[in-house]
């Protein structure tokens, strides 16, 4: 055995919520090739030879619950990825509360061992969550499924932004217990990427940092480039990684940040809540 086989997964299971497409699917390639028995969970079809397929509406948590029955244990690595954009019914379940479910059931089940990881897909739209701090515990101390939605739905927060404020705080929030039980959860924040979700919603999604990435001579992050950071997360290499909330954007917040590129500087300081809240 040498150092660098901690990066891969041999003798482990990995499970990847909506592995058909986009980062995803990347996800799912990605961390079979470093060895790993994969689980795929989608509504879409799965095409990756050799891993296992199971049917999942993350909007439904009788789906979740039969999902998370079929799929069984051991998991050794859960990546959560699935999402959608905004004007998507039941957004709010799609992109957090489902996930929530999911994960809560696969803990209630003992089927996440110690050693486990989790690593989540946000979104750098969802950078700034600590301005809004007080009112994202208030919406996660709301455990059921059913009231969750209710909550989001009549406080008009069942939108995209919202829901990837809420991963990045869940993230933070969850680190201390679940590192209790040897379980470690990280996230992923990816700037504007080539995935079939993004195409469907180009001018908002691809059109946004075009200025920046004119700039800098690049294009934007394709799925593989964002699985990369996403798979190391969850392996044994990143063992004293926890709670992080990485920002996968090839440097625009942090520019807009410093002012490096200032013409990043008011999108960062809307999404820090420095031009008041959300």
């Amino acid at each position: 055995m040498g150092l660098f086989d901690k990066f891969r997964f041999d003798g482990k299971r990995a499970l990847v919520v909506g592995g058909a497409t986009g980062m995803g699917a990347a996800t799912a390639e990605l961390v079979q090739d470093a060895g790993a028995e994969v689980v795929v969970m989608d509504r879409a079809p799965v095409t990756l030879a050799g891993a296992k397929a199971i049917q999942l509406d993350l909007s439904d948590k009788d789906s979740i619950d039969a999902a998370v029955d079929e799929c069984g244990g051991p998991v050794h690595a859960l990546f959560s990825c699935a999402g959608v954009a905004d004007g998507t019914p039941g957004i709010e379940r799609i992109n957090f509360i489902g996930h929530r479910r999911l994960i809560d059931r696969m803990l209630a089940n003992d089927m996440l061992p110690r050693g486990a990881a989790i690593g989540m897909i946000s979104s750098a739209a969802g950078v700034g969550w600590e301005a809004n701090l007080e009112t994202i515990r208030e919406y996660l101390a709301i455990t059921d499924f059913d009231e969750a939605t209710k909550w989001a739905v009549d406080h008009n927060r069942a939108d995209y932004l919202w829901s990837k404020q809420v991963i990045n705080a869940y993230v933070a929030i969850n680190s201390v217990e679940l590192l209790k039980k040897g379980i470690r959860i990280n996230a992923i924040l990816p700037g504007p990427t080539d995935t079939p979700l993004a195409q469907a919603n180009a001018e908002q999604w691809l059109g946004f940092a075009t200025d920046y990435r004119e700039e800098t001579g690049i294009q934007p992050s394709t799925p593989v480039e964002q699985a990369y950071p996403l798979v190391f997360l969850c392996s044994d290499a990143a063992s004293y990684i926890n709670g992080i909330t990485i920002v996968s954007d090839a440097g625009y917040f942090a520019a807009g940040n410093a002012e490096s590129f200032p013409a990043g500087k008011p999108v960062v300081d809307f999404l820090m809540g420095r031009l008041g809240a959300l």
